[in-house]
């Protein structure tokens, strides 16, 4: 076995638990929060109000921040307790 068959070896998946980001799992649950719920309610009414309209210049971002920017806020207050 060279050095070419050792490095793709080592490279293998072994079977080890595959690793779940803590963010996403918060990230999901923070979206169902009752203050950001709100927000994607809002955001969901913009965009169906944008997508009706032929020719509209309105856009739904600042709906779209509003909803990041809560699901951010809900997800930073715990993120960390769950790094190592």
């Amino acid at each position: 076995m060279g050095l070419k068959d050792e490095a793709v070896t080592a490279n293998e998946p072994n079977d080890e638990e595959e690793l779940v980001d803590p963010m996403e799992t918060l990230k999901d649950r923070c979206k169902d929060d009752a203050h950001c719920t709100k927000c994607k309610d809002e955001l969901q009414r913009c965009t169906e109000r944008v997508e009706s309209k032929k020719n509209t210049t309105e856009t739904c971002a600042q709906e779209l921040y509003e909803f990041v920017h809560c699901v951010d806020h809900c997800v930073s207050k715990d993120l960390f307790k769950h790094l190592k």
